[in-house]
């Protein structure tokens, strides 16, 4: 876990990984566990569920029953702060975000949050995020990892492939 303050704001492929079972999935899963305990202040936004259940059910090979399942039992967690926002206004300031520095949208909405939270440190396994001199950006997967997950996804014997 990084050294730095909390509050902690997982973007959709932490929420993801940490329900998926990947050679990778520990990496977030002990971020996960911790804010689920209450060890650390998490916030995820309602959309990252969303968006984690778009990976589960496209990149991951999950059905969209399992996805389903797995992500309505995340969301019974008490301890996460879990962010609600989605106003124009919210969601226009990510745009601009994400234009200026060239990411997509959702990486632009994640960012405005961190922002509007006032984070210091956001944890994800977007690399894009890194681009914002808002707050530091934690990628939890070392590039051994990503090299791990891009070979178990691409593993045509792996019953959860896509």
């Amino acid at each position: 876990m990084s050294d730095a303050d909390g509050p902690y704001p997982f973007d959709a492929g932490v929420v993801a990984l940490a329900h998926a079972e990947t050679p990778v999935q520990e990496s977030a899963l002990e971020y996960v566990r911790e804010a689920i305990a209450g060890d650390i202040d998490a916030i995820v936004p309602r959309p990252a569920v969303l968006g984690a259940h778009h990976v589960l059910r496209n990149h991951l090979g999950y059905s969209n029953r399992e996805a389903s399942t797995l992500l309505q039992s995340f969301l019974r967690a008490s301890r996460i702060h879990w962010y609600e926002g989605l106003s124009e206004s919210l969601v226009r300031d990510g745009l601009s975000r994400a234009g200026a520095v060239n990411v997509e949208g959702w990486d632009g909405y994640y960012a405005q949050v961190a922002i509007e939270e006032g984070v210091t440190t956001v944890l994800t396994i977007d690399e894009d995020l890194t681009r914002f001199e808002q707050f530091e950006t934690e990628v939890i997967l070392s590039a051994e990892e990503f090299g791990q997950l891009n070979r178990f996804l691409d593993d045509d014997s792996n019953p959860t492939a896509p």
